[in-house]
């Protein structure tokens, strides 16, 4: 079914790496993967099968985990603590930006995101910060 060409406008960062993991997850061991998903739960879409749920549950399935749901606790699309202002604007605040982790990067110390009156000036993206 994915082998097909896609023609679906929405395809995105989250439905291309859930193409990838289609190729790819059986490689995946001692592995972090980290970046700008331009995801959430939250857009979950009904017809979607490369939805951000999905992608997760793939993840999940090899132990690899969202080391900001592990540390902090939280459901995803429940983020209490925002990656990303579009725009730069305090007034939409989104949490896109993840770190996964196999059981070995589970264990850390310390996961951090930059507070926006630190960071907003550079970047819309805060800072994810993780002490092992």
């Amino acid at each position: 079914m994915w082998t097909k060409r896609n023609k679906s406008p929405n395809f995105g960062y989250i439905g291309q790496f859930w193409k990838y993991l289609q190729i790819n997850l059986t490689n995946f061991n001692k592995i972090l993967i980290a970046g700008d998903f331009n995801s959430n739960k939250k857009w979950d879409q009904w017809d979607r099968w490369w939805n951000h749920t999905d992608v997760v549950h793939q993840l999940k399935e090899k132990g690899i985990e969202s080391l900001y749901h592990t540390y902090y606790q939280e459901n995803q699309s429940e983020e209490r603590i925002p990656t990303f202002y579009h725009h730069k604007n305090l007034e939409k605040p989104y949490h896109i930006d993840y770190f996964f982790g196999a059981p070995f990067f589970q264990s850390m110390e310390t996961y951090s995101i930059g507070k926006p009156t630190n960071w907003l000036h550079l970047s819309d993206h805060m800072p994810l910060i993780l002490n092992f």
